[in-house]
């Protein structure tokens, strides 16, 4: 197991402010696990990856790696294997070369480590490239002999920032399949660094949704998406976003009604909040609220919507539209027949509502279903 403890990244240079690149980060990892550091650049991920691995130092807090604590070692001595974005292959040295490199320290048989480079070369498919050397291959099968490299070893974590993000999409989706059916079935514990959702979730058995050097949220993709813990998580997870909305708080005979101007109104049932969220809202002028593009049906409901522009993606609609200066996006697995600037109606159902409150933690997630 991978424990981060508290840990901190401070970067200071003379004559500049200091920059606060992770906050207090407390994260634990399970043996075998898969897991994604997702967010946008600058968030902090890369500075978390580095750490672990050891090429940076840790301002504060503790790692530990097992029963090790890691954190003071030094990277050759902490049985961690690194893809480094930037490749860092070694010019004087072929493909082959490159990736059988790590594997000299094992002492293993000629044969042996021939084996396992052409094993992993198949795998991310560079077996043609194995005599040549870096400056003579492209810049996406550098990234797969840096990826090789990682994987071909023997280690306790490996840690991969941006394993694929130079590859073709055809390729890149073979390439996720097969790797995580390899870190599965050898059991590696595995940390990866992306800012693609779609990879995410395609590796990882849980995302670590980090932003301005915090962690936001460490859960499921499933649960990031149903359960968010926060606004941020709540409109950076998905495809399109989550629609959000401003809206007015009033009490409504032990209800509430969350009105996000006069033809936008959702009645929410006391019933269906806790005790908390009731007394968030009971407190609340305003709150923010939230509902899944997936969620809101088109053609029929209260909500009248003019239609801004209208997509057909081969297997589902994205209908955008605007209400009173609230602009929605829907989305439907058949064609809607409308043109921008028409009118139709949208139906949000309460029941699938998200509520934010001031500080934008959720305090009422939607039902399930």
């Amino acid at each position: 197991m991978l424990e981060i403890r508290n840990v901190d990244k401070v970067y200071r240079s003379r004559g500049k402010p200091p920059v606060h690149a992770v906050r207090a980060l407390d994260m634990a990892v399970g043996r075998g696990e898969i897991v994604a550091l997702l967010g946008s650049s600058g968030c902090g991920k890369t500075s978390t990856l580095r750490m672990v691995a050891g090429f940076e130092s840790v301002s504060s807090g503790q790692i530990a790696l097992g029963a090790r604590r890691i954190d003071e070692l030094p990277p050759a001595r902490r049985k961690v294997a690194m893809a480094f974005e930037g490749y860092s292959l070694y010019p004087p040295l072929t493909v082959r070369e490159n990736i059988a490199f790590a594997l000299k320290a094992q002492q293993l048989s000629h044969g042996e480590v021939n084996r396992r480079v052409d094993e992993i070369a198949r795998l991310v498919e560079i077996e043609d490239t194995l005599d040549k050397y870096p400056r003579s291959i492209s810049g996406g099968q550098q990234q797969r002999v840096s990826l090789a490299r990682a994987l071909v070893r023997d280690a306790d974590l490996y840690l991969l920032d941006e394993p694929m993000g130079q590859l073709e999409p055809q390729l890149r989706a073979v390439l996720r399949g097969r790797i995580k059916g390899l870190l599965a079935e050898r059991g590696m514990t595995a940390i990866f660094v992306t800012h693609d959702q779609t990879e995410a979730s395609a590796l990882a058995d849980r995302i670590a949704v980090m932003e301005d050097g915090v962690l936001q949220q460490f859960a499921s993709e499933k649960e990031l998406k149903n359960r968010p813990a926060n606004l941020f998580v709540a409109s950076f997870i998905g495809e399109p976003p989550m629609n959000l909305l401003e809206t007015d708080v009033a009490a409504a005979d032990g209800d509430f009604r969350l009105s996000a101007g006069p033809d936008i109104a959702f009645h929410v049932p006391s019933g269906t909040l806790g005790p908390a969220a009731q007394r968030a809202l009971a407190q609340s002028k305003r709150v923010r609220v939230g509902i899944r593009p997936q969620k809101v049906t088109v053609g029929s409901g209260d909500v009248q919507v003019r239609v801004m522009s209208n997509q057909w993606l081969g297997d589902q609609a994205h209908v955008a539209g605007e209400c009173a200066g609230n602009q929605l996006i829907a989305v439907t697995s058949s064609r809607v027949a409308a043109r921008p600037g028409d009118v139709i109606p949208f139906s949000l159902d309460s029941r699938h509502l998200h509520i934010f409150g001031a500080d934008g933690v959720c305090i009422r997630h939607a039902e399930a279903g």
